[in-house]
C-alpha cells in the first residue's frame, strides 16, 4: 500500500472533530492506515495545550501537536511543551487600544502560556458551551499579569469577519489577527501562524512542506494551506479557505478526512 504523503496535518474543530468533539471510527481507521503506510499525523489547532490535551489523550495520540495557532509545539506522548511563543503584552495592550479607538469597546479573553495556562474571560465575552475551564476577571490588569499566547476579541455589533477585517486594517503592522471559528477572533504575535508551528514540528520529524497534505475549515488554516503541498478544505469550511484550497471534501460530520485518505490509500 503506497501513500503519496509523509505528513498528514489536521485541524481539530470543524475538521477532525465532529460537533460533539468526537472522532469517528472511520476517520480513526483512515488515519491509522495512513500512519501504517508511513505517514506521520500532526494535529494543528488554534486551541492552546490545556484545551487540547484531553482530546489527544482520548484519541490515544502520542505524537507532536501544534497548538495555540502555532505558538506551541506539544509532545502528547510525554505531556511536554517543546516550544512556546508568547505575545508581547505591552504590544497587545496597544493593539487593543487602537482597535477600540476605531470600533468601540471590545469584550476580551486571553490564553495564558504553559501546560496548564488558564483562559481568562472578561465581562461580556461570550464563551461557547464547553466543559473546558475558564477564569473570569474583572480588573483589566489581570489580563496582563502573566505571560500569554494570545488575546481573544469580540464586539457587540460587528460579526467575526467584519471585526477581524477592521482589526487587521488598524493593527496589522503590530500583531496578527485571525478568525479561527465562530465567535473566535484572535490577536497573535506578528508572523505567527499554524504554518510556522507546523514547519517547526515537521522539521523535528525530518519532514518538509512538499511531504504534507493539510486539512482545515477556517481562515486561520490559510497559512497552513500555503505551506503544505496540498490543502483540503472541509465542505463546512469558511469561503476564504475554500478559495485557496486545492480540494474540497465532505464535512467534518461526514468523515471528510477519511474520504480523501481512503482514496489516496487506494492509489
Amino acid at each position: 500500500m503506497t501513500f503519496p504523503y509523509r505528513l498528514v496535518a489536521t485541524d481539530l474543530d470543524g475538521t477532525l472533530l465532529r460537533g460533539d468533539e468526537t472522532v469517528s471510527e472511520r476517520t480513526r481507521d483512515a488515519l491509522a492506515a495512513a500512519t501504517a503506510a508511513g505517514a506521520a499525523h500532526i494535529i494543528v489547532t488554534g486551541r492552546a495545550v490545556p484545551w487540547t490535551r484531553h482530546i489527544l489523550d482520548d484519541l490515544g495520540y502520542d505524537g507532536l501537536a501544534v497548538c495555540g495557532q502555532g505558538a506551541q509545539v506539544y509532545h502528547a506522548g510525554e505531556h511536554r511543551l517543546l516550544t512556546s511563543v508568547t505575545l508581547d503584552r505591552q504590544l497587545a495592550g496597544l493593539a487593543i487600544s487602537k482597535i477600540e479607538a476605531e470600533v468601540g469597546p471590545l469584550a476580551l479573553a486571553a490564553s495564558r502560556d504553559g501546560l496548564d495556562g488558564e483562559v481568562l474571560v472578561g465581562a461580556g465575552y461570550r464563551v461557547q458551551e464547553s466543559p473546558l475551564p475558564v477564569v473570569a476577571f474583572e480588573d483589566p490588569s489581570e489580563l496582563w499579569s502573566a505571560p500569554i499566547n494570545k488575546v481573544y476579541i469580540q464586539h457587540p455589533g460587528l460579526d467575526d469577519d467584519a471585526l477581524a477585517k477592521a482589526a487587521r486594517a488598524t493593527v496589522g503592522s503590530l500583531v496578527d489577527v485571525v478568525m479561527a471559528g465562530p465567535g473566535v477572533v484572535e490577536i497573535l504575535p506578528l508572523g505567527l501562524s499554524k504554518a510556522t508551528g507546523l514547519s517547526l514540528a515537521a522539521r523535528r520529524l525530518g519532514l518538509r512542506a512538499a511531504d504534507t497534505i493539510a486539512f482545515g475549515d477556517m481562515p486561520n488554516d490559510i497559512p497552513m494551506f500555503g505551506w503544505a503541498a496540498h490543502g483540503v478544505a472541509m465542505a463546512n469550511a469558511h469561503e476564504e479557505l475554500k478559495a485557496v484550497a486545492h480540494e474540497i471534501t465532505a464535512s467534518n460530520e461526514d468523515d471528510g478526512i477519511a474520504v480523501v485518505l481512503e482514496q489516496l490509500l487506494q492509489g
